[in-house]
């Protein structure tokens, strides 16, 4: 089984977001590349792409990222910021590891739509138990 195979196989473990769409395009040392293709399930009430759902997205790349090579990072601090809307209907979590020390990890997660215009800038600090 092809490698990337096999950890899509592990990461169906995160229900949540898989099951709303996320897929592992990516991955890379302490790297992953996530996506989902929008669709009516994931608009609010005024008929946007709800905020949880790039959050999601990008919490589901940080942990690709940080765990697939080893299991047992989790996050302990996120902040997000919404900064534009999609004009496709796919979205793109793309990670940058800052930092990885003894314990404590940090990442930048970039969500685009797959025209390339910035969605989301997110900094997530995680824990290696």
């Amino acid at each position: 089984m092809e490698m990337i195979e096999k950890i899509r196989e592990i990461f169906t473990g995160d229900r949540f977001a898989t099951e709303m769409g996320a897929y592992i395009e990516e991955i890379g040392d302490h790297y992953a590349k996530c996506s989902l293709v929008l669709d009516d399930s994931h608009k609010n009430a005024a008929g946007g792409i709800m905020g949880g759902v790039y959050f999601t997205l990008a919490d589901f790349a940080f942990a690709v990222a940080a765990n697939w090579q080893k299991m047992g990072t989790v996050s302990v601090n996120s902040d997000i910021s919404f900064i534009g809307v999609p004009k496709s209907d796919k979205v793109i979590a793309e990670t940058e590891l800052v930092k990885d020390g003894k314990t404590v990890c940090c990442y930048n997660v970039r969500v685009a739509d797959s025209l390339g215009n910035p969605l989301a800038a997110v900094k997530i600090v995680g824990y290696h138990k």
